[in-house]
């Protein structure tokens, strides 16, 4: 994939109607010529990006004694293992599964999490995953996994044969937005049996906008659409220039009393 090919596409998908929020910018992969149906060909992977998201990750750590002090200085929330009875209520459940990205566990309470939590966060994609690093033993850096996960994308291709990710927001600049796109695509092409010959198409949407196809070439029938709308814009500007013209040419022809009548003058 060439980064100047997905520039022209960030760039197209700007050009959209402008929203009064701040849009993310998507970037959809769709797969082909591979049977899903075969666990073998079944995709998940944690790629962590070059540059931001554009958003901000919300984590939450479900913790014991051990790691209760540093989980609570750098997580949003930390929820100790003597307080999971707090979550038996699936509606309360529910709340937290949506308003956090990732969930940290403390690997020497992995069986209470899984009873307590599993069945909510699995649903949802959201279980402490070690592949993510999010099942950590009781000595380690929470701060620093914290700020990994802010960077971390999710690329998941089981049921259906196509990802959707976030890989910035459209604040941020083509160039970051571009390489995120380039380290995302990269991860999933080596990851695919086939590579590149199971890739369908790569496409960047902004929230409200329509996806634009990267690398795709103008048609000659869309070329020759712009230089007509062009052409058709020129021909207004000159008929109303030569309308201005005339109408001088006319007033300049008038006997003066009527000229001064017609200008109130």
């Amino acid at each position: 994939m060439d980064k100047k090919d997905i520039i022209d596409a960030i760039k197209k998908a700007r050009d959209s109607k402008k929203r009064n929020f701040k849009q993310r910018f998507d970037l959809i992969i769709t797969i082909k010529n591979i049977d899903l149906k075969k666990p073998e060909n079944q995709i998940e992977l944690f790629v962590p990006l070059q540059f931001s998201k554009g958003k901000d990750v919300k984590i939450c750590a479900l913790v014991g004694p051990e790691l209760a002090a540093t989980a609570k200085e750098s997580c949003d929330l930390a929820v100790l293992v003597d307080d999971f009875d707090k979550y038996t209520n699936k509606k309360v459940l529910r709340k937290l599964a949506n308003e956090y990205d990732f969930f940290i566990a403390q690997a020497t309470i992995m069986p209470k999490v899984a009873t307590v939590f599993g069945r909510i966060l699995g649903s949802r994609g959201k279980m402490p995953n070690p592949k993510a690093g999010c099942v950590v033993p009781p000595a380690t850096n929470l701060r620093a996994l914290v700020q990994r996960l802010q960077k971390l994308v999710k690329i998941s291709v089981k049921a259906n044969a196509a990802i959707q990710t976030v890989i910035g927001n459209e604040e941020l600049p083509d160039e970051e937005i571009a390489d995120n796109v380039l380290t995302v695509y990269d991860a999933l092409l080596h990851a695919l049996p086939a590579e590149k010959h199971n890739i369908k198409g790569a496409f960047i949407k902004l929230t409200m906008g329509n996806p634009v196809k990267i690398g795709e070439k103008e048609t000659s029938e869309q070329k020759m659409g712009k230089k007509g709308m062009k052409k058709k814009s020129k021909e207004k500007s000159e008929d109303r220039e030569g309308q201005k013209e005339e109408q001088k040419t006319e007033i300049g022809k008038r006997p003066r009393k009527e000229v001064e009548s017609a200008t109130g003058n």
